[in-house]
């Protein structure tokens, strides 16, 4: 009897040294490199769930990358959760402008306006699901949105 209390108290610790180590680990590498998420509805189509497929996209997400603000135009990004359309919009200095793919089923900043850097959550660089669609996300831009010159260029 003795000998079974043993074990299970050996195990037991194991178990917690393991658990209050790879938890924190696991934690800080989710919320601070890279993370995975599920792409819904049809805001980023064709770039992202294409056709109106049954199945969602998985991507990775780079917190890392967007930490130096290092995103560019054509960067597909995701945002923390937080009226312009049809009119020039000045973007002001430490905001970005973001658009959907899909316009017509995108909330993007046509709705709400210019971003701050701050609510910048990460940058999608990969698509990791569906299998058939594993790949490298380009930075696209299309030509048709092309910024409108300031004043100052």
């Amino acid at each position: 009897m003795a000998q079974s209390q043993g074990w299970m108290k050996k195990y037991f610790k194991s178990f917690c040294k393991g658990f209050f180590v790879t938890v924190p680990v696991a934690v800080t590498f989710l919320d601070q490199v890279a993370c995975v998420a599920r792409v819904e509805g049809a805001s980023m189509q064709p770039s992202l769930n294409p056709g109106g497929s049954q199945t969602s996209d998985v991507v990775l997400l780079n917190h890392w990358k967007v930490r130096n603000f290092q995103v560019q135009r054509g960067d597909i990004v995701s945002l923390v959760t937080m009226g312009h359309k049809n009119r020039y919009v000045k973007v002001p200095r430490g905001h970005i402008w973001v658009e959907g793919d899909h316009h017509g089923h995108s909330f993007d900043s046509n709705s709400f306006g210019p971003v701050s850097l701050g609510l910048l959550h990460a940058h999608a660089t990969h698509i990791l699901w569906p299998p058939e669609r594993w790949q490298k996300l380009e930075s696209v831009l299309p030509p048709e949105r092309s910024p409108v010159p300031s004043e100052e260029e």
